[in-house]
């Protein structure tokens, strides 16, 4: 238990951001199946709108400190690589 009331604020806050953070995470992982599925159904423009929406949503999420920016860029550059091997 925390001891001071800025403790306390603290923990309410953390809380409170650990919701957020696991929805954004969330959203994430479910964006990306449905690229990858799109890709293996060889589907090339559904492919390509979904990577639009999951690069944007990678981005956000870089943006707003809920993944490193680092691994948004790597992502992104792996799955735009997928991409451009499709037919």
């Amino acid at each position: 238990m925390p001891n001071t009331k800025s403790a306390e604020r603290r923990m309410r806050n953390s809380a409170r951001k650990k919701l957020q953070n696991r929805s954004v995470k969330s959203r994430l992982k479910t964006l990306e199946r449905a690229y990858a599925d799109a890709l293996k159904g060889g589907k090339k423009d559904t492919a390509t709108d979904a990577y639009r929406k999951l690069s944007s949503a990678f981005d956000k999420a870089a943006k707003s400190g809920v993944i490193h920016k680092s691994k948004a860029s790597r992502k992104k550059s792996r799955l735009s690589v997928k991409l451009a091997a499709t037919k």
